[in-house]
């Protein structure tokens, strides 16, 4: 979940909502990578989730974390919420998952050594105090009770308004995790085939990094559940979006959506103001039932830009949504998979090519399936596994074409960063079906053993 943003000043225009996400356009030498990972905190003593306050806590580790490494606090009504440090911030989800937002950088080789400095230093803060980390799509055990409750406004307002839109919206919130990759565009041409590209081919990444296929205990049925959760919450905000494929589709249309998706608050001193079910538009007609007589500010429409969730989502940037949670190998992974398909216009090319023939019951139709079956998914007589080859193929012919080198030239290019994603490939296996027949035999139903093999 994104902080408050900083966006600017009194909108005196319609057209400048427009503007705010065209002036994410950059020069393609000026293109980064930034990548998000959230993980489950939990406390060594009895494996339930980091409490907010007390010993071994979250606000433990933000302070431990604070001490130890230079890290600035982020605090909101005098509790610190997350730090930031040289381009890179972390904050925390609903129920305390502890994400970082890596800098801006120019390669995965970067992006990789920033994962593994933040991962060692989350080790040594929870091994002093007695806490450990996980990476799992959804909480495998805890129970929607079990959960804290971040001090945090914003999630006090999402979590009432979740009971009124379904079900899931609640575990989205405190019980899931993912991974995403943050990718720059340099036109609206370009952004509208990256976002088409990247909505297509989400359920690729789905199934490749599909990571939860336990919940309260036991199998839930599906190899990512958390991919479950979001195709059956609240449609006003989430989906694969059939317009983004229309002819038309640019930055007005990307605007025309937001607007019509209903508001969650208002930022103002420090506070969250309760605008739950309001519209953006009455808001800038000065209308808002919130705020009568205020119209909105560029920082407003930042943060009502983080409150849609499609499966790829337009802010100043592109963000991938799809991934679960998991290994630290495929932290690294994901970044390289994306970057590998958009950040090289051969490579994105193919891909378009790869999906656009496929009407939306195609698209929503792998996007089903992947959730529930990962590489084992079929949808019109095509199997995942096939279609995650050829989609592996298209990123790998475009990090090499980037031929970005690492630890000093001697690793000419990016390319092994999608190697944990090429085993998945070529064993058909996901880190879902491991943990499955993990649960099945060596661990004989004990899903307690889930902690000391899968901590980082």
């Amino acid at each position: 979940m994104s902080i408050p943003q900083q966006g600017g000043g009194p909108i005196e225009h319609p057209d400048q909502l427009v503007e705010y996400i065209a002036s994410g356009e950059k020069p393609r030498e000026d293109w980064r990578i930034g990548t998000e990972h959230e993980k489950f905190g939990y406390r060594q003593g009895d494996l339930m989730p980091l409490p907010y306050d007390g010993p071994v806590s979250i606000k433990a580790m933000l302070e431990g974390m604070r001490e130890r490494f230079g890290w600035s606090p982020v605090e909101e009504d005098g509790k610190i919420i997350g730090l930031t440090r040289d381009g890179a911030n972390i904050s925390l989800e609903p129920g305390g998952q502890f994400e970082l937002s890596g800098a801006p950088l120019e390669t995965i080789h970067q992006t990789c050594d920033e994962v593994n400095q933040h991962l060692a230093e989350v080790e040594e803060v929870a091994r002093t105090i007695g806490a450990g980390f996980i990476g799992l799509g959804a909480a495998p055990i805890w129970g929607q009770d079990d959960m804290p409750m971040m001090p945090k406004g914003r999630y006090r307002l999402m979590t009432d308004y979740m009971d009124r839109v379904g079900t899931l919206g609640k575990q989205m919130m405190y019980r899931t995790c993912t991974v995403q990759v943050n990718l720059d565009f340099g036109s609206e041409a370009d952004m509208v085939q990256k976002l088409r590209v990247a909505l297509a081919l989400q359920p690729v990444a789905t199934a490749l990094f599909a990571n939860s296929p336990f919940l309260d205990g036991k199998p839930n049925g599906m190899k990512s559940w958390r991919a479950h959760i979001w195709q059956n919450l609240d449609e006003a905000r989430t989906g694969m979006l059939p317009f983004a494929f229309e002819d038309g589709m640019g930055y007005q249309r990307w605007v025309d959506y937001v607007l019509d998706v209903p508001m969650y608050f208002v930022y103002r001193d420090g506070k969250y103001i309760d605008a739950l079910g309001q519209s953006f538009r009455d808001f800038l007609q000065g209308r808002l039932p919130a705020l009568p007589g205020e119209v909105p500010t560029l920082s407003d429409w930042a943060d009502h830009l983080t409150t849609v969730f499609p499966e790829a989502r337009v802010k100043k940037f592109i963000e991938m949504r799809g991934a679960d949670g998991g290994p630290w190998r495929r932290l690294c992974a994901l970044p390289a998979l994306w970057v590998g398909l958009l950040y090289d216009q051969g490579a994105l090319d193919a891909a378009w090519d790869l999906v656009k023939g496929w009407d939306a019951e195609t698209r929503e139709g792998w996007r089903r399936a992947a959730g529930r079956d990962a590489l084992q998914a079929e949808v019109g007589g095509r199997r995942m596994q096939d279609l995650a080859r050829e989609v592996l193929d298209i990123a790998e012919t475009g990090l090499r074409a980037r031929a970005r080198s690492g630890a000093g030239g001697l690793v000419p290019d990016e390319t092994h960063f999608l190697n944990t994603l090429r085993e998945s490939v070529d064993n058909g296996r996901v880190p879902a079906d491991e943990l499955l027949e993990e649960y099945n035999g060596a661990w004989n139903h004990d899903l307690t053993r889930i902690y000391a093999e899968r901590s980082y």
